[in-house]
């Protein structure tokens, strides 16, 4: 069963050294994804599970290695035992962001209980009812299982914006804020996949898995809302 989940964005500039001279300008997204991870922590969960968007369906059971060279930086991060299994772009920021946590380096990264840790990942081109029932899948048995779910919103926000300014972005990425910080499963399946392919919404497939994963009846905080970069990064937590 899910006791817990939190969202977080994965651009690689999340990562200062990447960043470098505008480093400072996420420093506010890493405080919410740090305070993100401890909340999940305090789930005490027997397992996490790390989901993201990639190629195709996948679980990663003893984890894997991500890689930041294509972006620039010589710098490889695991989850779990480090197989040689490579971790997707959205798994890697994932994993980066647990190992700047003290409980993810003790209980999780080592891939030992009580919290092991796995990989998921979801076709990006998943339909609403493939990723729900993908999310029934990932929590089903007694296990106390947490969710890191890892995507981001449009990337149209501004014309700088890698998918360049398109006006339905704001409102769409407004909308998507308050299912987040209201918990709604429900808005979360109704997400339309042609209209967030065209707004560049990359984490649209790991968000209807947490719809999927959740139901309905749970509490949300959405601790940062902001799109630096024209692109929308979200952090919430749902319990």
């Amino acid at each position: 069963m899910l006791v817990a989940a939190a969202v977080v964005p994965c651009p690689p500039m999340i990562v200062p050294e990447l960043a470098r001279g505008a480093a400072a300008e996420l420093h506010a997204l890493r405080a919410a994804c740090d305070q993100a991870l401890a909340a999940l922590a305090e789930a005490a969960p027997d397992r996490l599970v790390v989901l993201g968007a990639g190629d195709a369906d996948a679980m990663l059971e003893a984890g894997g290695t991500g890689s930041f060279a294509p972006y620039g930086l010589d710098l490889e991060v695991a989850l779990g035992a480090g197989a040689a299994q490579p971790l997707s772009p959205a798994l890697t920021v994932g994993a980066w962001l647990l190992g700047r946590s003290p409980w993810a380096a003790d209980r999780i990264l080592a891939g030992t209980a009580p919290s092991p840790v796995t990989g998921a990942v979801i076709a990006a081109d998943a339909d609403p009812a493939r990723c729900a029932a993908r999310g029934a899948e990932l929590v089903a048995g007694p296990d106390r299982v947490a969710l890191l779910v890892v995507g981001d919103g449009s990337a149209c926000r501004t014309e700088k914006a890698p998918g360049y300014l398109d006006a339905r972005a704001e409102p769409y990425d407004r909308a998507l804020g308050a299912a987040l910080a209201d918990a709604d499963a429900d808005a979360l399946s109704a997400l339309d996949p042609a209209l967030a392919e065209e707004l560049w919404v990359a984490g649209r497939p790991a968000l209807q898995v947490l719809a999927g994963a959740a139901g309905p009846g749970r509490h949300g905080r959405l601790l940062y809302a902001e799109a630096p970069y024209g692109v929308g990064y979200f952090v919430a937590l749902w319990s």
